[in-house]
């Protein structure tokens, strides 16, 4: 068991910013950790690195307990804090040999975790010179200096643009072939493109814990089609399979279907037939996104 986290509580005064939260996590294995601003999840992953103490329940990360063995648990894991800690004045290679020294692990390490981080182009340069693709590389590439079996990333996305999101995507789910990873996000789509399973918590609780395969068991769609001018529901009810229609802004139509064969194709059809043009028409990322509003909207 990687992480086993039983009945925490962590309350700031009269907040309660986690209450009585449980849940196992098991290598190698790939979790997002999803919730609304203020949910607890920066906290929950400051308790689970030991740099804050719980009120109440247990902790284990690699079977150390964060109380009473927390050098174990520093040593065992590699932690990616949303606010990535980089001295911008030193090189890639001074900053990850400053830290290797910190970590005790040999100097060909750090060439190791150039190459696995793609920073080889980089590792001549300031921090101070990189992009934020690159500076995110950087932070992976100190967390993974000690070889941890667990990583805990927060955000580790954001503020990248399109290709750096890839990249950084790739490199973590190849890390969670054989590591325990979990992160942080608000973005759906990467939860949807890297995880194994979403653990969901709003106002300090666990609201939903679920593998990716189980959420993909609602065999359903959602399309969403602009076209030139507003029809009627009923009229685009008429497309094979459609369970429901509805026009969310001005021309704009989100069509479920019972199905989750694509279903775009028969849409672009139905214009054709009709004489409408199609202005856009993209899949929707249903399942996590709606469960996600349902139960953190109140």
């Amino acid at each position: 068991m990687s992480i086993k986290v039983n009945q925490l509580s962590k309350t700031y005064g009269s907040q309660k910013a986690l209450n009585a939260v449980s849940f196992e996590i098991n290598k190698p294995e790939i979790v997002g950790f999803l919730g609304p601003n203020g949910a607890g999840k920066s906290t929950m992953m400051k308790i689970l690195t030991t740099y804050i103490k719980a009120t109440e329940g247990t902790v284990e990360v690699n079977g150390f307990d964060v109380n009473t063995q927390s050098r174990n648990v520093q040593a065992s894991v590699g932690y990616l804090p949303e606010h990535n800690p980089l001295y911008l004045e030193m090189y890639v290679k001074e900053y990850l040999s400053f830290n290797a020294k910190a970590y005790k692990v040999p100097k060909d390490r750090i060439a190791a975790v150039i190459e696995q981080t793609g920073l080889t182009p980089e590792a001549h340069k300031k921090i101070s010179q990189l992009s934020k693709g690159y500076r995110q590389r950087v932070g992976l590439a100190n967390a993974l200096l000690h070889n941890p079996d667990v990583l805990i990333l927060d955000e580790p996305t954001t503020g990248l643009d399109p290709n750096q999101l890839v990249a950084i995507r790739t490199l973590i789910q190849n890390l969670g072939k054989e590591k325990t990873v979990f992160l942080s996000t608000h973005i759906m789509q990467e939860v949807e493109a890297m995880c194994d399973r979403v653990i969901i918590i709003n106002k300090g609780k666990i609201v939903a814990d679920k593998t990716l395969k189980e959420l993909r068991k609602n065999k359903t769609q959602t399309i969403v089609v602009e076209f030139d001018y507003r029809i009627e529901d009923a009229f685009i009810k008429r497309i094979p399979n459609v369970v429901s229609v509805k026009n969310t802004y001005e021309f704009v139509y989100e069509i479920t279907f019972d199905t989750i064969e694509d279903r775009r194709p028969l849409v672009f059809d139905f214009a054709q037939e009709n004489d409408l043009k199609i202005l856009q028409l993209h899949q929707k990322t249903a399942n996590l996104e709606s469960m996600f509003r349902t139960l953190t909207q109140h």
